[in-house]
């Protein structure tokens, strides 16, 4: 039986946190969630040296609100230094970061973020795994929300590969319990959901099943620099990729009951 390990999950009342939260509480485990509410900010540090004492692994999957680059960005490159510099005097053996697939192009926005975040996280002293997620099922919601006018929700038009963050939760933990995280064959890990398709499909299952929108429109945005990455496929996943479902209709079948 593989001996319980004390990890830190930073963003542990996320969308991925709370589940790689539970999950790691189901394999037995000892866990320190890290959050502003208990705590502890990554950005600023504060509370970062005492969360640490005794940890083994940190689970970084915190994030920002916010889809503007530099605003990302900053918190991104700002949570990197602080978990590498207070977990390095704490004597945190491992990190593992979840990002996004398909990113190595990205200029624009929260993705350009997230790849100066992977820069970041990989250049300080405490040997780091990158493990790279499709967009979570739990994001059609919001794009949805945000893209909405009236009857009618306009999302962008991108090909993905939907996967739940309760199956991204599960591989982090599996990522950061392995024996030996770093003898791979590749350079980032990758998960994603059983089946591509694309966004609108998604956001249009979505409205049909909460009778609103009354219509999903695909929006090209022209002045997106990486408008070419989302719409040609550059999200999807590689031939390496972990997929597991379940798929993302089957998902809102099990959270609508």
């Amino acid at each position: 039986m593989q001996k319980p390990t004390t990890i830190a999950v930073a963003g542990a009342t996320g969308r991925v946190g709370r589940h790689v939260v539970q999950v790691l509480q189901e394999r037995g485990h000892r866990v320190v969630p890290m959050s502003r509410s208990a705590g502890v900010d990554v950005v600023t540090g504060d509370g970062l040296r005492e969360a640490l004492e005794g940890v083994d692994v940190v689970i970084d999957v915190s994030s920002t609100p916010s889809p503007d680059q530099q605003t990302a960005t900053e918190f991104f490159t700002a949570a990197a230094h602080h978990l590498h510099e207070a977990g390095q005097k704490a004597g945190v053996r491992r990190m593992v970061v979840v990002s996004i697939i398909g990113i190595d192009g990205s200029v624009a926005g929260y993705n350009a973020a997230k790849l100066a975040h992977e820069r970041a996280a990989l250049a300080g002293p405490i040997p780091t795994r990158i493990l790279r997620a499709a967009q979570f099922h739990e994001f059609v919601e919001e794009l949805v929300a945000w893209g909405t006018q009236g009857d009618v929700a306009y999302v962008p038009k991108m090909q993905t590969q939907l996967v739940a963050a309760r199956a991204v939760a599960e591989k982090l933990v599996d990522v950061a319990t392995a024996r030996d995280p770093f003898v791979v064959t590749l350079p980032h890990p990758e998960i994603a959901g059983p089946r591509a398709e694309t966004l609108a499909e998604a956001a249009r299952l979505l409205a049909a099943r909460r009778g609103f929108p009354s219509l999903v429109e695909e929006a090209s945005d022209a002045a997106n620099p990486d408008r070419e990455l989302f719409e040609s496929g550059g999200l999807l996943p590689g031939p390496h990729a972990t997929l597991a479902g379940p798929a993302y209709a089957e998902w809102l079948d099990q959270t609508a009951r």
